[in-house]
Parts: structure tokens; sequence; C-alpha cells
């Protein structure tokens, strides 16, 4: 019986300390050093929120521009890859389709970055490649009659360093890069 009782204790202990003490100290340390990304990296227009900076939305018009694939659908709630290897057929009829999609949407323009055929593994990567931002800046200036030039000057100023300088890869933000093309003049 001593052990039972001792179990028990040592249950409710380490309930206490890993289920309570510790992510609530961890939350009060996020929001002292890192508010804003404690908070979920918020952006917001006119007072309301509108997305966050670390989450992929949804952007379909052309004249927008568009994040990578999601096989979630940027629902934030069901953040997952396909899972599909690289000898499925499902994977390949999705690259296909999305494929001709990209086509008929850029026409003329057959080399088509990967990352806009492949879904990031957690289906809601905000980032895209700056090529796959340099290869729709036609679309979004025509659909917006914008100096291709400008826009392609626009691109460039979002291009995000590697972290660090080293980890990673260049990359653009879709949402800051959209919202920066709404508030352009």
């Amino acid at each position: 019986m001593k052990h039972y009782i001792a179990s028990i204790r040592m249950l409710l202990a380490f309930t206490l300390v890993a289920g309570l003490a510790y992510p609530f100290a961890a939350g009060l340390l996020a929001n002292a050093l890192f508010p804003r990304q404690a908070e979920g990296s918020m952006i917001s227009r006119n007072g309301s929120a509108i997305g966050s900076s670390l989450i992929a939305q949804k952007f379909t018009s052309d004249r927008y521009f568009w994040p990578r694939p999601s096989t979630a659908d940027y629902n934030a709630s069901n953040s997952t890859g396909s899972n599909f290897g690289p000898t499925s057929a499902a994977l390949k009829k999705a690259v296909d389709d999305r494929r001709a999609a990209l086509l008929k949407a850029h026409p003329g323009q057959a080399e088509i970055p990967e990352d806009m055929l492949f879904a990031s593994g957690s289906g809601l990567d905000p980032h895209i490649s700056p090529a796959a931002a340099r290869y729709q800046a036609a679309r979004v200036a025509a659909a917006r009659k914008l100096d291709p030039a400008k826009l392609g000057a626009l691109v460039e100023r979002h291009v995000e360093a590697p972290q660090f300088g080293v980890l990673g890869e260049p990359r653009v933000n879709v949402l800051l890069l959209n919202l920066a093309l709404d508030n352009a003049k």
C-alpha cells in the first residue's frame, strides 16, 4: 500500500510541476521576452486582426501573390502534410493539377518554382521563395495595372535573408508582401 500512496503523490507532484507550473512560467517568460510572438505574431489593419505572419492564408485572386499549396486548406487547426511518398499516384496527380493551373494563370512561363507545386510539411508555411514571387509578378502587375519594374522592386524589398544569415534560404512572406501591395500607390 505504501508504494501506491507514494506513486499517487509523485503523480500529483509531477502533474502540478509539469502540467501547471512549467507551462505557466513558460507563458509568462514568453510574454515578457517576446510579446508579439507569444500572441501569435498577429497583423492588424484598422484595429482588427487580419492574420498572422507565421501562418499562410489562402489568396486566390490574380491581384495577389499566392502562397504555397496547402494540404490543410490553410486551416491552422489542421496543420498537416499529405504524407504522400514520391511514388504516390495521388501526389503526382496533385502536382500535375497545380502545374496545369499555374501554366494557365501564367502563360508563357513554363519554369515553375517547386514551392508552387509542392505543399510544405505543415501545409501552413507563410513563405514562398523569391523565385516563386518573381514568377507571379507579371500576373499580379497585369491584374493591378502596375508597372512590372515597380512591382519587382517591391518583391525584392520583401525578400528576407536566411535566419541569422545562415539558417534556411531567402524567402518572401506572402501576407506581408500582399499587404504592402495593397498599401502601394
